[in-house]
């Protein structure tokens, strides 16, 4: 008798379910009952959103498998970059000071909590009615597509693994919620006893895991990787001294002249880095000139290569911050490729695309000028690293790398401003963007040291300019000249420092710089939007 009684409870509340008018024909035997949620044990209650997260897990290790298969962009870098091309500066500039060089791996974390929340909204959705959470989840694809064709560098080809996504999603669903719709429990979302919940729940996690590896590997452009590791650069046709050994080579935690390739900032609107297979990649000069020009690697590599030291400085750069960077780069002149192709008469701008979409302008003039603005193939010593633009990139000194320094280089157009804007223009930001002469201190970090003659050190720049003094200030002391290192160009950074008795005590110490036209630093300190921050470096320390 007792065996018995469950199944007439289950029976009853099935038939009652069924002949509820209010429930659509599909629907009827699938819809919770009012009290279902309290009847139930607390982990059943949860498992519609477990289910949900793990059936969106599994979503998106299918689509990033599909576009390492089959060509295209996985679901999360989709969105990803629409976020990033559609938030407000305000938010931009506010990631890029919080996170700095982790901001694209900040918005892919963010990306995906809310991506999980919303797994677990469907999942829920889905247990009370599997159609609602079908819905719920193509509404999610309809967005995904949506962000694929509205973008910068719209691709039809990324809609379809945001489909096979969305698939994939729903029928994980179906299987982990005890595949809806067959004879099973009353409640939705329980036909599944807990331990075959565990182990299917156990199995799509790691089925997630193993696609999305995978499907990131071979996105990750393992031939791209081949050619690079196989690339051998030819030597500058007149190669730089190696960099002498200045008067700052005696000061521990100094930065050094030149910027380990590993510890230069990065700074873009790359969710993902690109991997171009340089047996691919071309690059255009077009727009208005009197003969285009189509360059492959190999056409680039056998021009005369030029070899430049030169700072590169990202806009966004706090007064005292780190995204800042010296690095001798090896490429062809820019004005050579250009006078060759053929300036016309009305072009004032040098308009260069991405392979991502992004692109940037900065004044013809200033290609043209003497200075060495490079189409940049190497970066000391080395083939471009992939994060810092390979095969190709710009490299021009004087201005902020947003107006300027475009990575992965497919195109060059001349063109004016009217005409054409950079991507960060129509958000905000000055058109122009020369680089403000600064400094800044590296020595003594903040904290405590001990009393004694010790070093203030640190680097200055005046980009295409040059440093002629920097002087340091401690306390309310008169202002004092630091020791200049050897001059390494007027487009690098110069290092100083200058031999200081400390005594024990708090003490304040700020730094400023005079570039050789005799301008020297504003002490106001001004935002970094639009055009770059101004203000002198300061810093505490305490002296024991």
């Amino acid at each position: 008798m007792d065996s018995g009684a469950p199944t007439q409870v289950v029976a009853r509340v099935k038939s009652d379910a069924s002949s509820d008018p209010s429930l659509p024909s599909g629907d009827r035997g699938h819809a919770l009952p009012p009290d279902a949620d309290q009847a139930r044990p607390r982990g059943r209650r949860l498992r519609p959103a477990v289910a949900g997260v793990l059936a969106a897990a599994l979503g998106l290790g299918v689509g990033e498998l599909w576009a390492g298969l089959f060509g295209g962009s996985g679901p999360v870098v989709v969105v990803g970059d629409r976020v990033v091309d559609g938030v407000p500066r305000s938010v931009k500039t506010f990631a890029i000071d919080t996170f700095g060089k982790n901001d694209k791996n900040a918005l892919v974390v963010g990306i995906l909590v809310i991506m999980a929340l919303y797994a677990a909204f469907a999942g829920v959705r889905a247990a009370r009615r599997f159609s609602d959470g079908v819905v719920a989840v193509a509404a999610f694809a309809v967005i995904g597509g949506y962000a694929a064709i509205s973008g910068r560098s719209p691709k039809a080809g990324d809609i379809i693994p945001m489909v096979v996504s969305a698939l994939a999603v729903i029928a994980t669903l179906w299987v982990l919620l005890g595949r809806p719709g067959r004879e099973r429990a009353a409640v939705p979302g329980d036909g599944l006893d807990r331990r075959r919940f565990l182990v299917l729940g156990a199995g799509t996690a790691g089925a997630a895991a193993v696609t999305s590896i995978v499907g990131r590997n071979l996105q990750g452009g393992a031939k791209a990787t081949a050619e690079r590791s196989s690339t051998a650069l030819s030597k500058a046709a007149d190669p730089l001294p190696a960099v002498a050994r200045g008067t700052t080579a005696d000061v521990a935690g100094m930065t050094p002249f030149l910027t380990p390739n590993d510890s230069f900032y990065r700074i873009d609107t790359a969710l993902v880095i690109p991997r171009v297979e340089v047996s691919d990649w071309k690059m255009t000069i077009t727009g208005r000139v009197d003969k285009p020009i189509t360059l492959t690697y190999a056409d680039l590599v056998k021009r005369p290569l030029i070899e430049h030291d030169c700072t590169l400085m990202c806009v966004s750069n706090e007064i005292g911050g780190d995204l800042i960077g010296n690095a001798r780069w090896l490429g062809v002149r820019l004005a050579d490729v250009l006078n060759e192709a053929g300036v016309q008469d009305g072009a004032d701008q040098v308009f260069a695309t991405s392979v991502d979409g992004f692109t940037a302008g900065f004044p013809l003039s200033l290609a043209l000028d003497g200075r060495e603005a490079l189409i940049a193939v190497g970066m000391n010593g080395e083939p471009l690293p992939f994060r810092h633009g390979f095969p190709a990139r710009l490299v021009v000194p004087g201005i902020y790398g947003y107006v300027s320094a475009v990575k992965w280089l497919s195109e060059i157009r001349l063109t004016t401003f009217e005409e054409d804007q950079g991507y960060w223009i129509p958000r905000g930001w000055s058109a122009l963007g020369p680089i403000k002469t600064g400094s800044r201190i590296d020595v003594p970090g903040r904290g405590q040291i001990a009393a004694g003659t010790t070093a203030i050190a640190g680097i200055a720049w005046a980009q295409h300019t040059g440093i002629a003094k920097v002087e340091v200030q401690v306390d309310a002391t008169p202002w004092q000249t630091a020791q200049l290192a050897v001059d390494g160009g007027i487009d690098t950074w110069r290092q100083w420092k200058l031999a200081w008795n400390a005594t024990p005590g708090e003490h304040r110490i700020r730094v400023r710089a005079t570039n050789a036209k005799g301008e020297t630093q504003p002490e106001e300190r001004t935002d970094v939007a639009p055009d770059g921050a101004t203000g002198w470096h300061e810093i505490g320390v305490t002296v024991s």
